[in-house]
């Protein structure tokens, strides 16, 4: 593993999370001295970075609110002072879901707030400094639901749909600094929330490969995107769905 490797930065956010928990492993593993960011939770990011140093890796742990501009700029701030970030892989999310026609004002904000300007708020202040490197890695999380549409999931589905436009765009604004912009799409993936949604018939009968999927599997596909390796690979949505669409 090269020096130059090992001194990278991964900012995860919504590291303490399961998808999250299992990217900052995968990144930690390849080398990265991964941030793992919480929301409200510190001490769940705390205990994520304590796994990834027990197994040998690097990581710590930082807390901020995507959605408030001024707060997350101030950490950003502080984690520049101390190095270069060289990607951000924006994780953070939430669901509200409701049909529509019953939802209210703050489901939608709230949920785009958190998914759409948390990206905004995290990754703006990221760029000059990644520019004046010549390298940087930028990778959302979306999911199917972006791509197919889901019941119930109007504000999701918006929030990261618009994340895919955005990452085209920004990929076309960096692509000369040695930046990547890429977007995953993850579909059904085992936890709390697909568990509760996605019944073992229901999965069945939407996916394909006729299972959930594993966080590692999105991981992986993050991690390689974060690689030297995927250097040319800039601009891209690529669903992780067991072949859903």
């Amino acid at each position: 593993m090269s020096e130059a490797m090992i001194s990278r930065r991964a900012l995860v956010t919504g590291g303490s999370g399961e998808l999250g928990g299992a990217i900052c492993h995968a990144l930690a593993v390849a080398g990265w001295h991964v941030i793992v960011h919480g929301h409200q939770s510190l001490t769940r990011a705390e205990e994520t970075a304590a796994a990834i140093r027990a197994a040998g890796g690097s990581a710590q742990a930082i807390a901020f609110d995507v959605t408030d501009a001024e707060v997350t700029r101030a950490a950003l701030d502080v984690l520049l002072s101390e190095a270069p970030i060289d990607a951000v892989i924006n994780n953070a999310g939430i669901h509200d879901d409701a049909p529509m026609a019953g939802m209210t004002d703050e489901q939608w904000h709230r949920v785009i707030d958190v998914s759409l300007h948390g990206f905004f708020n995290v990754t703006q202040p990221l760029l000059l400094p990644m520019a004046r490197l010549r390298f940087g890695r930028i990778v959302s999380i979306s999911s199917v639901a972006a791509q197919l549409g889901n019941r119930g999931q109007t504000n999701y589905a918006a929030a990261k749909a618009a994340l895919h436009g955005a990452s085209r765009s920004l990929a076309r604004e960096m692509a000369s600094r040695g930046i990547t912009v890429n977007v995953v799409a993850p579909g059904v993936i085992e936890g709390r929330m697909a568990d509760t949604a996605f019944p073992p018939e229901r999965i069945r009968e939407v996916v394909p490969a006729q299972r959930a999927g594993k966080p590692q599997e999105v991981a992986a596909l993050v991690a390689f995107l974060c690689s030297d390796a995927a250097g040319y690979i800039n601009g891209q949505v690529i669903g992780v769905n067991g072949g859903m669409g």
